[in-house]
């Protein structure tokens, strides 16, 4: 009789322990259905793979910049390399006509000057003698004219020989001649000619723009035909472009340029083309196209190497730059922006809590992304042709920089650490 009892105790505790099994693996410890937790589970990890959250911590240490599709020219060009330049009309060098000693200067390297400013002075006691020869001729023409139109009047009348009246005109036009001789010589050494005659020669600047050299110090000896300073004016600077033989005839004057500097960031430069050379650059088989700077920068000076595209068509595609493109699983991606939400906060005062007793701390500003797949053509200059496999709202805002950063934090969330929402 025992052992039956125990045997029917045992098939007891056997079903009650099977119900409270098929029980449990249908309700969470909270009370939530565990199926249901599947079915909504299952499309958020589909969708953890195309799209990131950030909050906004995140999104500022992305360095994201946001915009949109923009219309370039990738096909129809042809590639250029070159240098900006400065015709010849705006380079000066600054040099004496008379050897002098350098009394004092007055500007430094890198300083904008303005076209006659006094750059330097020269001291030499030739000046004083030529303002002294200016002085003299400048008296004795004021003697002979008085002298020539009393013996043009005696002539006229008369009562003087022919021969004393040519002598006085010989004399007269002489004298002329020789104070219009000082005078130009003194204007070329930017002396006046006053009657208190000096032995220093201001050195002025011929053009406006920039000091770029110097070669003269206090005391050092001034020489004729030497350089004493070199001056740039850079508002003419252009773009000389060697253009091979074999894309030469599709280069006309008239035509728009781009160019980015190699050594800056990728900043676009425009231009158009206004001349196109009619023989070769020494033995390179080129040609020097030569072109505008339409917007120009404070940052261009001569010399700088440069990498263009001269548009010889007018085919314009879709474009983004290289930045904005990210490369996972073999396959091309663009991360758009959705609206930016608040997440919900909480008053500290509602105390909402956890089970372990941690309150919620507010989370701010959150920002949405979603990938695209895309698919890149032509890159050039910092752009690519981009054409989008989904359809995308024509202004939506695309991530042009920080991509990768947002590519990375969708990796962590695959890889376990954390949804990425």
């Amino acid at each position: 009789m025992n052992r039956k009892k125990i045997v029917y105790g045992s098939l007891a505790a056997i079903a009650i322990a099977l119900i409270l099994y098929f029980s449990l693996r249908h309700t969470d410890h909270d009370g939530h259905n565990h199926d249901e937790k599947t079915a909504e589970g299952e499309p958020k990890e589909t969708v953890s793979a195309k799209e990131v959250e950030l909050n906004e911590a995140q999104y500022k240490a992305a360095g994201v910049e946001i915009g949109t599709f923009v219309m370039k020219n990738l096909s129809d060009v042809v590639n250029a390399n070159g240098y900006t330049k400065l015709p010849p009309q705006n380079q000066a060098d600054v040099s004496v006509h008379l050897t002098g000693i350098v009394k004092s200067i007055n500007v430094i390297e890198g300083q904008a000057v303005k076209k006659g400013q006094v750059l330097a002075t020269i001291e030499s006691p030739e000046f004083a003698k030529l303002q002294e020869a200016y002085q003299t001729s400048k008296s004795n023409l004021e003697f002979l004219t008085l002298e020539y139109e009393r013996q043009k009047t005696l002539s006229e009348e008369n009562v003087n020989s022919k021969k004393i009246f040519q002598k006085t005109k010989a004399d007269f036009e002489t004298e002329k001649a020789r104070l219009s001789s000082l005078k130009q010589q003194l204007s070329l050494l930017n002396l006046n000619g006053s009657s208190s005659a000096g032995s220093i020669m201001p050195i002025v600047a011929p053009i406006s723009g920039f000091i770029t050299e110097i070669n003269i110090k206090i005391g050092s000896n001034a020489e004729v035909g030497k350089p004493l300073l070199s001056i740039v004016d850079n508002s003419q600077l252009h773009v000389d472009l060697l253009v091979y033989e074999k894309d030469l005839q599709k280069v006309k004057a008239g035509q728009n340029i781009r160019f980015v500097l190699t050594n800056q960031d990728n900043t676009e430069i425009k231009g158009k083309v206004f001349n196109v050379g009619k023989a070769f650059e020494n033995e390179t088989k080129s040609v020097a196209v030569h072109a505008d700077i339409i917007n120009k920068s404070q940052t261009l000076i001569p010399g700088m190497y440069v990498n263009a595209l001269i548009d010889v068509g007018a085919k314009d595609v879709q474009a983004l730059p290289l930045d904005a493109i990210v490369k996972a699983e073999g396959r091309e991606f663009i991360f758009i922006l959705e609206e930016g939400h608040e997440e919900e906060t909480h008053d500290a005062e509602e105390g909402h809590s956890h089970e372990d007793g941690h309150k919620h701390e507010e989370a701010g500003k959150m920002y949405h992304f979603q990938r695209i797949e895309v698919k890149t053509g032509t890159s050039q200059l910092g752009y690519v042709q981009v054409s989008v496999l989904q359809k995308i709202d024509a202004n939506a805002k695309i991530v042009l920089k920080g991509a990768y950063y947002i590519q990375s934090h969708l990796l962590k969330s695959e890889g376990g650490g954390g949804h990425s929402h």
